[in-house]
């Protein structure tokens, strides 16, 4: 199916029009063309699947592009990093295939503004907030996420219509200490316990990996990780506490 096959299916969706498929389209065009032909027909819960986890990805490399230059530079370090990252998260075939398009996006001019309002329109909430998880965990990869890093996913996560309390409940999960924990949960240091309680329940909720089963297997699993985040800023705190 051409050289992005197991990255992007044979669907045609909403991240091939716009800004994003301005960026991204004339290098899968042809791919999608070919696929096309041996699959005419995919209907159903599978292919609207399909069209769900093509535009993340999509729009995720796109977003990568643009939080890796938002210093100016793109470093062999990071690159290295982020195919690190990539092929943990996605596996060897579809991290080189991803990291092979990255390279041409990170040529290209980025309308940060134009791109962020077109995925807040099409895409769900719990992938939105998948998104922006791997933008921090990418971009902490190297022990260096500067500050410049994080205005540029402070931005995306306005653009792509992310709260205020959501996001700092992703960004502060990369922190270990208390006070990034209380953050987390999005409650105050002198909450009682049955406010961090019911704060905890409610993220768990909203944060819960089955949130995006329909961007597949390794995005799902990626999520686990996110979760994991979540319970342990809970765990910090109740046992500062000495919560039950």
């Amino acid at each position: 199916m051409g050289i992005f096959g197991s990255l992007f299916g044979a669907g045609i969706g909403w991240w091939l029009l716009g800004p994003i498929g301005a960026i991204i389209g004339s290098m899968i065009g042809s791919s999608l063309e070919e696929g096309a032909k041996g699959n005419k027909a995919k209907p159903g819960a599978g292919r609207a699947q399909g069209n769900a986890r093509d535009g993340f990805m999509a729009a995720l490399l796109v977003l990568m592009a643009a939080t890796m230059k938002a210093d100016g530079k793109v470093l062999k370090s990071e690159l290295h990093y982020v195919k690190q990252n990539l092929v943990r998260i996605f596996g060897e075939q579809t991290a080189a295939e991803a990291l092979r398009m990255l390279r041409e996006i990170l040529k290209k001019d980025i309308p940060l503004y134009e791109v962020t309002a077109q995925i807040r329109t099409h895409m769900d909430y719990a992938s939105k907030l998948e998104l922006i998880h791997i933008l921090y965990g990418i971009g902490i990869a190297d022990g260096n996420l500067s500050q410049s890093e994080i205005n540029v996913i402070e931005q995306i996560a306005r653009g792509v219509g992310i709260t205020e309390a959501d996001h700092a409940t992703i960004k502060n999960s990369y922190f270990d200490n208390l006070d990034a924990a209380y953050k987390v949960l999005g409650v105050d240091k002198n909450a009682t316990d049955d406010e961090i309680k019911k704060a905890y329940r409610k993220l768990a909720v909203k944060f819960h990996p089955d949130k995006v089963a329909h961007l597949g297997e390794d995005i799902q699993r990626n999520a686990k990780v996110r979760f994991q985040k979540l319970n342990e800023a809970y765990e910090k705190i109740k046992n500062a506490r000495g919560m039950r």
